[in-house]
């Protein structure tokens, strides 16, 4: 999402770091860029404003000016400043023993329901007990949405019947958690698709009666400079503790993101990255920040190898590294999310990228279905593979014998790759991420400008 920034901003550092001296009018000329840029991202003027103020102060004080690699020192300034807006530390809601009632708002669209579900799944995996309430009794089957993701995630739904008053709500809820022991109750509300004083009073009403430990505001962040209009009129009506963003996947410019927090005041918990159940994170300003910037986000990377079970599939030794391992570590790495993306999360890969770069889903299902199309053998074994093997094998994969070349020809240009990654501290890092070093073949493979 942050995209475009990105480019701008690391374009105008990279021009700092190749001065020998910074002098106050380069320090001028880059600060009045960096302002333009995050104007032009949809960033809340006053927002920055603030930022290269700050920036200049700091630069300033330190009296880093001719200073040796003091085009490296405003860089750092520009991360710390970005981390800062973005709310410095990362922050979790507050989450207690016995009773957590969470209160999901915003405007319809936004994804409050989905990130119900997600939120759900999130903490029924560790070890929580949840239950959803489905209290949107406006848009129409909203309530049997949450319910489909309910039971997709395994979790239990209340529904909130039309007309009931929110005083019948707190008691059905009471009813209900006497029965079935819930420590997390995460409540889906009704939004509408701009706000207005009926949909405040609703929603009032229901957290004075459901008294909510955490009270989340989701914003789309698609919506530009309107999302946060819409987080301070909700924060000024019924108060809030924090906010979700969601479509961080999407192209957006990402400027209501990046403001959302300095504006209102409240930390944000998570970022919707996805659209599958497991699309959510929690949101680290300075992974954010440090990706912004073109330096990478590999703790991110190695989480979500993690999640994915990535080291289950790795070769026990780079040099052992078969096709057999290529398929199965290409079938998890579809669960960590866009393959660009997760290629801009390794360090110095983000200028390396084309802007452009985008992955050919067809391309994938392709290189899959060679791969399925040979025998444990011949993936074990390549070398076996002459030339009735390849055409058997494009004949059951729908493909030409050239293009099993063209896998062949890119998985020995990956085995070579591997080779350089022999040294002490790759080998630490392909362990952490269970062998993921091979993305970089695989996105020449099949991605596309």
């Amino acid at each position: 999402m942050f995209e475009a920034l990105g480019q701008k901003l690391q374009d105008i550092l990279d021009k700092l770091r190749s001065e020998s001296k910074l002098t106050e009018a380069h320090l001028k000329t880059a600060t009045r860029e960096i302002r333009m840029a995050l104007l032009e991202a949809d960033v809340n003027f006053g927002v920055a404003k603030d930022f290269v103020a700050k920036v200049s102060e700091k630069a300033l004080g330190q009296d880093i000016i001719n200073g040796v690699g003091a085009g490296h020192m405003v860089v750092k300034l520009v991360h710390d400043e970005l981390v800062e807006t973005l709310g410095g530390k990362t922050m979790q809601p507050e989450l207690g023993a016995n009773r957590n009632v969470w209160f999901m708002v915003g405007l319809q669209g936004a994804g409050k329901t989905t990130s119900a579900g997600k939120l759900a799944s999130l903490y029924k995996s560790k070890g929580r007990r949840v239950l959803l309430v489905a209290a949107d009794t406006q848009r129409p089957a909203a309530r049997d949405q949450l319910e489909v993701l309910g039971q997709q995630v395994g979790v239990p739904v209340l529904k909130v019947e039309d007309g009931e008053t929110p005083a019948t709500t707190k008691a059905r809820l009471a009813e209900y958690l006497q029965k079935d022991y819930r420590d997390l109750v995460i409540v889906d509300t009704a939004g509408r698709l701009q706000v207005d004083i009926a949909l405040m009073d609703q929603l009032a009403d229901l957290k004075t009666a459901l008294e909510p430990t955490e009270t989340l505001l989701v914003v789309d962040a698609m919506t530009g400079q309107e999302a946060l209009n819409v987080a301070e009129t909700f924060d000024k009506r019924i108060g809030l503790s924090g906010l979700v963003i969601t479509k961080m996947d999407g192209d957006a410019r990402g400027g209501a993101a990046l403001s959302a927090r300095y504006v209102t005041g409240k930390p944000i918990y998570f970022a919707g990255v996805s659209e599958k159940i497991s699309g959510l994170e929690l949101f680290h300003p300075d992974r954010v920040a440090s990706r912004i910037l073109g330096m990478g986000d590999i703790l991110s990377l190695v989480e979500r190898a993690q999640a994915a079970d990535m080291a289950s599939v790795a070769p026990k030794k780079l040099n052992e590294f078969n096709l057999d391992d290529l398929l199965n570590q290409l079938r998890n790495m579809r669960k960590l999310g866009p393959m660009a993306d997760i290629m801009r999360m390794i360090p110095g890969m983000s200028k390396a990228i084309p802007a452009d770069f985008q992955v050919d889903e067809k391309q994938i299902q392709q290189i899959d279905a060679i791969l399925s199309s040979m025998t444990r053998k011949e993936r074990e074994d390549p070398d076996v593979i002459n030339g009735s093997r390849r055409k058997r094998i494009a004949k059951g994969s729908g493909v030409t014998v050239q293009e099993v070349n063209r896998l062949l020809k890119m998985y020995d240009q990956m085995k070579d790759m591997m080779k350089m990654f022999q040294s002490k501290n790759m080998k630490k890092l392909m362990g952490g991420m269970g062998g993921a070093g091979g993305m970089g073949g695989l996105g020449g493979m099949f991605g596309k400008k």
